[in-house]
């Protein structure tokens, strides 16, 4: 019975400690010159994702859907430019408050808040996402951040 009891306690604390390294937050942001209007248009209207959503030269984002809705879902497909890659980014919003806030689960079950923090025409936005299991928390940020100065560039240019 106590080799039982050990046992259970043992199992109950590795899924524990499995359960907080699955959960690890990243968080990577950016200061835009460009009033939260602009942004939050830029960062949520497919003919304009499709146009900055990529982490380098090398890779395109070729099709986005996006139901700006509580419950809606979004969709991008990212490619690699030789066609040897690619794959979907999918998931569903939880909470949308317009030039404040959007909060959506990864068809993967990973958790990403982005809020956007306007002061006049500087605004800040800022990306936690849960890490994935399979690439270092350091790629992901390095690939998340990438995304992300990209959008600061393609709005600082559209806004000019």
């Amino acid at each position: 019975m106590i080799i039982l009891t050990e046992c259970i306690q043992y199992y109950n604390l590795k899924i524990t400690v499995m359960k907080t390294l699955a959960n690890k937050l990243v968080t990577v942001e950016t200061n835009i010159q460009a009033p939260v209007e602009i942004v939050w248009r830029l960062w949520t209207d497919p003919r304009h994702i499709i146009l900055w959503n990529n982490a380098s030269e090398d890779w395109h984002t070729t099709k986005a859907e996006n139901d700006l809705t509580e419950g809606g879902r979004f969709f991008s497909r990212m490619e690699s430019k030789d066609g040897s890659q690619g794959f979907d980014f999918t998931g569903k919003y939880n909470m949308v408050r317009p030039n404040v806030l959007i909060d959506y689960t990864m068809d993967d079950g990973r958790e990403v808040r982005v809020s956007f923090l306007s002061n006049g025409n500087l605004t800040t936005v800022k990306e936690t996402f849960e890490a994935e299991q399979v690439n270092s928390i350091e790629l992901q940020r390095t690939g998340w951040q990438a995304i992300l100065t990209n959008f600061k560039e393609y709005v600082e240019e559209s806004s000019r």
